[in-house]
C-alpha cells in the first residue's frame, strides 16, 4: 500500500478514496468518502517534558508543525489542533478517531481524523475526514530531565483529505 499511494501522491494523481481505503488498516479506512486532496507534510512533532500521573518526568506531545507541499510546492501548513491550512484560505481541524502502528517504532501512528471545525472557502471546504499515512519519524528520543522543556522530532507524512459521498 505505502508504494501504491505513495506513488499516486509523488504524481499528484488522487485515487478514489474507496480504493485506497480498502487497502488502509480497518481503524484508519473511510470507506465510501472521496479524495479531496493528497498533501505530502514535512516538519516535527514537538513535545514537552512533564511530570507523568506517575509522578517521573516523561515526553508528551505539544504540537505539530510542518508544511504542506503538493508537487514539491509549498501549498499549505500543518499546527496545533491539530489544524491543517491550504493557501487558498480554506482550514480544517480535526480529533482523532482511529489509528494504526507506524511502519517501525521509530514512526508516529496513521490516524484517521474527524472535521470539527471550517474556515475559509476553498479546497479544504467540504472535507469531512482526514487521514495521516505513511509516517516517518516523530517520535521523540532521549531522556526527559527537566520539566518544561522541550524537543521536536523531525517527520514525514501524507495527509489525505476527504468528503462524505461520491
Amino acid at each position: 500500500m505505502r508504494v501504491v499511494l505513495g506513488a499516486l501522491l509523488a504524481a499528484g494523481i488522487c485515487a478514489p478514496a474507496a480504493e485506497a481505503s480498502a487497502e488502509l488498516p480497518a481503524a484508519i479506512a473511510a470507506a465510501g468518502e472521496t479524495m479531496v486532496a493528497a498533501l505530502h507534510a514535512v516538519g516535527a512533532q514537538i513535545y514537552e517534558c512533564k511530570i507523568a500521573t506517575d509522578g517521573k518526568l516523561a515526553w508528551h506531545f505539544r504540537e505539530p508543525i510542518a508544511t504542506l507541499l503538493s508537487e514539491g510546492k509549498t501549498i499549505g501548513r500543518h499546527y496545533a489542533g491539530p489544524s491543517w491550512e491550504h493557501m487558498d484560505g480554506s482550514a480544517v481541524a480535526g480529533k482523532a478517531v482511529g489509528n494504526a502502528p507506524g511502519e517501525t517504532p521509530a514512526d508516529i501512528p496513521w490516524l484517521k481524523l474527524e472535521v470539527t471545525d471550517h474556515r475559509g472557502a476553498g479546497t479544504l471546504s467540504s472535507v469531512t475526514t482526514v487521514q495521516r499515512i505513511n509516517t516517518q519519524g516523530g517520535v521523540v528520543t532521549g531522556a526527559c530531565e527537566q520539566a518544561g522543556r522541550y524537543r521536536s522530532a523531525p517527520y514525514a507524512a501524507d495527509y489525505i483529505f476527504l468528503r462524505k459521498g461520491p
